[in-house]
């Protein structure tokens, strides 16, 4: 336990100390396609971008890591904001490298069984451009990268920063921006 618990502090201090990064995904650019598990409401849960495209824009968030003070708060913020993606026709999921029996305690405790969390296997991290690395070498986590892809399948956002606040605001913006005027 007191091993697990220094190691958690050291992801939580890395990471706040980790620099802003930049999505390399640029806007206009094809998402790449993906199918991973995860969990929605601490259930099983497969996720198929290509199938979730052809309901409406999606959110693809990468977080570092399930249960930490960052990627908890921006799930709440996620979970809060639900019925704004909603109502603008958005899927959002959550990606990080967490196994799935840490992403179904997630998605209940910290989701708040609003949205669903995946794995991002190391061939997601990789098409993404999300590995989180410390001194130049992967750290084993992602970074905190928001993207929202259109029913085109064409990256419309990147937005790549540790710091959890802007994420929702932005992703909503962008959802938004997509949606045919009323």
């Amino acid at each position: 336990m007191a091993q697990h618990l220094l190691r958690l502090a050291a992801v939580v201090i890395a990471l706040a100390l980790a620099p802003a990064a930049s999505a390399d995904l640029p806007k206009g650019a094809k998402a790449p396609g993906f199918a991973t598990q995860g969990a929605l409401a601490g259930k099983p849960f497969a996720f198929n971008l290509k199938a979730a495209l052809r309901k409406g824009p999606v959110v693809l968030y990468f977080y570092p890591k399930s249960f930490t003070q960052g990627c908890t708060l921006e799930a709440h913020a996620f979970a809060e904001a639900m019925d704004q993606f909603r109502a603008a026709g958005a899927t959002v999921i959550g990606l990080s490298a967490d196994d799935l029996e840490t992403q179904k305690k997630f998605s209940t405790e910290h989701c708040r069984d609003k949205f669903p969390v995946g794995i991002a296997t190391p061939a997601i991290v990789s098409a993404y451009d999300v590995a989180l690395k410390r001194e130049g070498m992967p750290a084993g986590l992602t970074t905190r990268t928001s993207y929202v892809i259109g029913r085109d399948g064409r990256i419309a956002m990147a937005y790549s920063n540790m710091d959890f606040r802007d994420h929702v605001r932005l992703s909503l913006e962008a959802v938004k921006a997509l949606s045919p005027r009323r």
